[in-house]
C-alpha cells in the first residue's frame, strides 16, 4: 500500500489512473481545480464514477468516496501554493503523481498565461512540497509535443529537445528542466513521461476522437487538418495507465554510466529518469478515422484543411527504456481501443440526453 497524491485525478488520464491505483488497494488523495477548459460536468461524471459526489465538491474540503474508502478528492488549485503545503504536511504522501496542467497545443497560441500558471508555477510548487515534505518519488506528465521539429523517427528520450513549436510543449520541456535541478539540488527521485496522443473512454472533448464521434453521430463534417496528411503515435489509456505505473513503481535512480562530457538527455547522474509512453505504431489520421467510422457504422463528412500551428506531422514513441527497464510495452490494438471509446461514448450520450 502507498499514500500517493495524484494531482488532475478528475482529467482523463488521472480518473483512470486514480481508479487503477484504488483497486489495487493504494490510498489516494485527488486534487484538481475542475476549471472550465472544458465542460464541467464531464469532469464531474468522472468523479461520480470514483464515488465523489458533485453536491460533495468543495474548496479546500476533502470529500470521501462513497465507493473506495481509500479515496479522498479535494477541489484546489496547485497555484495556491499555501493550500498545497498544508496538504502535504498533513497527509505525509509517499508518492506524488503530477497529471495536473493545462492541456492543449492550439489552445496555448490564444492564451499562453493559463500554461505558465498551470504548468509552469503550478510544477514549482509541487517540487517545492516534494522538497520540504519528502516523498520517496515523483512521477509526472510530460508530452511528446517536447519533441517539436525533431523529425528522427522514433522520437527517443535519449534525443535533445530543444525546438518546441508551442508554448504548451515548452511548458512541458521547462517541467523536465525543473524537475533535474530539483534532482540534483535536493535528491528528489523524479521520472518524466511522455505521452502520445492518448485517447480512450473519458476522454476529453476537445481531442480529436471524441470530436470526430460527436461529428459522425450528429451528421456533421469533421475536420481533417494537414489534409489528412498526419501520424499520430495513438496509444490507449489503459496502457499509459499500466505505464505510469510500472514507472510508480521503481523511483528514479541516478545513472551510473552516466558522462558528463557527452551528457544523456533521458538520464543523468541524479535520480532523474524520461520515458515514452506510446503505442510504438504510428498511425494514419486517415486510418484513424476510418476505425472509427467502423466502430461507430457510420461515414464521416470530411473537411480537408491545412496544419494547424503548432502542430507536427508525425509523431512516433522509441519505447525500448519503458521494456528494458519495467519489462512493459503498450499493445493495446487501435481497433480495440477505438470500440472500447465508442461503446463509452454512445452510452455517455444517451445518459445525457434523457
Amino acid at each position: 500500500m502507498k499514500k500517493i497524491l495524484v494531482t488532475g485525478s478528475a482529467g482523463f488520464i488521472g480518473f483512470h489512473l486514480t481508479k487503477a491505483l484504488l483497486e489495487r488497494g493504494d490510498t489516494v488523495i485527488g486534487y484538481d481545480n475542475i476549471n472550465d477548459y472544458y465542460d464541467v460536468n464531464l469532469k464531474y461524471g468522472r468523479l461520480n464514477e470514483l464515488g465523489i459526489k458533485k453536491d460533495k465538491v468543495k474548496e479546500h474540503q476533502l470529500a470521501s468516496s462513497e465507493l473506495y474508502p481509500n479515496f479522498r478528492f479535494v477541489k484546489a488549485d496547485l497555484c495556491d501554493r499555501e493550500y498545497l503545503n498544508q496538504l502535504f504536511k498533513e497527509n505525509k504522501f509517499d508518492y506524488v503523481i503530477n497529471l495536473a496542467a493545462q492541456a492543449g497545443v492550439r489552445y496555448s497560441v490564444e492564451n499562453p498565461q493559463a500554461y505558465l500558471d498551470a504548468n509552469v508555477q503550478g510544477f514549482l510548487n509541487i517540487l517545492e512540497a516534494c522538497r520540504h515534505y519528502p516523498v520517496k518519488h515523483l512521477v509526472y506528465a510530460s508530452s511528446s509535443s517536447v519533441y517539436g521539429s525533431n523529425t528522427q523517427m522514433p522520437f527517443s528520450v535519449h534525443h535533445h529537445t530543444d525546438h518546441p513549436l508551442s508554448l504548451y510543449a515548452a511548458t512541458k520541456k521547462s517541467n523536465e528542466m525543473m524537475a533535474h535541478t530539483y534532482s540534483h539540488l535536493f535528491n528528489i527521485a523524479t521520472t518524466g513521461i511522455r505521452f502520445f496522443t492518448v485517447y480512450g473512454s473519458w476522454g476529453r472533448p476537445d481531442m480529436a476522437l471524441f470530436l470526430f464521434a460527436e461529428a459522425i453521430r450528429k451528421g456533421e463534417k469533421i475536420k481533417v487538418f494537414n489534409h489528412g496528411e498526419m501520424e499520430r503515435d495513438f496509444t490507449y489509456v489503459g496502457d499509459i495507465v499500466n505505464g505510469v505505473m510500472a514507472a510508480l513503481d521503481k523511483p528514479a535512480t541516478s545513472n551510473k554510466e552516466f558522462d558528463t562530457n557527452i551528457p544523456d538527455a533521458g538520464s543523468s547522474n541524479a535520480p532523474y529518469r524520461l520515458y515514452n509512453i506510446g503505442n510504438n505504431q504510428p498511425v494514419k489520421l486517415m486510418d484513424y478515422i476510418e476505425a472509427l467510422e467502423k466502430a461507430m457504422g457510420k461515414k464521416a463528412k470530411k473537411e480537408f484543411l491545412p496544419m494547424q500551428p503548432g502542430d507536427v506531422q508525425k509523431t512516433y514513441a522509441d519505447v525500448k527504456d519503458l521494456i528494458n527497464d519495467f519489462n512493459y510495452h503498450p499493445n493495446t490494438p487501435l481497433e480495440k481501443g477505438i470500440g472500447k471509446f465508442v461503446e463509452w461514448f454512445i452510452a455517455y450520450k444517451d445518459s445525457k440526453l434523457k
